[in-house]
């Protein structure tokens, strides 16, 4: 699924190009998405408004309206996309808001695992967002946080930190990327990790997603920027994807568990065993 890198690359994207602009009307061609979206209301309350601003809050795209907040989620393969008002829809895409310069914004999901809510005035204390973790990318997030959310948790380290309540959307590519660069096993205990490794790790996913958004996300599959542009982090994979290659670093062959229910590559020289 698009992964925080992807949701953020897609805000920046989206940032350029709609606030300011003014909603001229909803088009629902498909409602039954994860959850209903609920047509009625933003046919009622959106025309007539203009977008303020496009923000992000872990996985979730907000769009900012002065009536409120539309929350939208991506799923498994969703896509956000800016396209000509007369642009034919395809097969999948379920809902376009269309926009007073004759564009709109489209969302398109094959799957129908993504979700469009309405957050009202206080967006942050949906269902959904407010037990929501710190947001990695901050600066308040750091090895002191997470050493003092690591004590007396069993855990494996790689399901802690996929865990949206510990940390806001840190999905599988980048647990495991940051797991590798931080040189901690995917499967040690969290409750084995010291302030240095806490900050090691806090360090690491800070610099995965960053680089992971400098590069537009990661195109693995379907992913695409709000432009239609895929991402290119893909290419500086570490280990995901790469079991049974030679680890770039010490050219030991990668190894993987299942945590999870997930895939966890790892090296075994560069991660030892917990």
């Amino acid at each position: 699924m698009p992964e925080l890198p992807e949701v953020e690359t897609i805000c920046r994207g989206l940032a350029q190009r709609i606030p300011g602009r003014v909603v001229t009307g909803v088009v629902t061609r498909r409602s039954d998405l994860r959850w209903l979206i609920p047509h009625e209301t933003l046919v009622d309350l959106l025309p007539g408004e203009t977008i303020v601003a496009v923000n992000r809050r872990a996985k979730y795209v907000l769009l900012v309206l002065p009536v409120g907040t539309l929350i939208i989620h991506l799923g498994m393969s969703g896509l956000l996309r800016v396209v000509p008002g007369g642009e034919p829809p395809g097969r999948h895409d379920h809902l376009d808001i269309l926009l007073d310069d004759g564009y709109c914004l489209r969302l398109t999901d094959p799957r129908r695992f993504g979700a469009v809510l309405w957050g009202g005035s206080q967006p942050l204390n949906h269902p959904l967002l407010v037990h929501l973790g710190p947001e990695p990318l901050l600066d308040s997030f750091n090895g002191s946080l997470l050493h003092a959310l690591s004590v007396g948790r069993r855990r494996p380290v790689k399901s802690w930190i996929m865990d949206s309540r510990v940390v806001a959307g840190v999905g599988n590519i980048y647990a495991v990327e940051s797991l590798f660069v931080a040189n901690i096993h995917p499967g040690r205990p969290v409750h084995t990790l010291d302030w240095e490794a806490c900050q090691r790790l806090a360090l690491a996913i800070k610099d995965r997603l960053q680089a992971a958004i400098i590069q537009g996300g990661t195109t693995l599959r379907d992913f695409r920027q709000s432009d239609g542009r895929p991402g290119y982090f893909q290419q500086s994979l570490r280990v995901y994807g790469r079991e049974g290659m030679p680890c770039l670093t010490c050219s030991t062959p990668i190894k993987s568990l299942r945590l999870g229910g997930r895939s966890s590559p790892f090296c075994p020289v560069c991660q030892p065993g917990p």
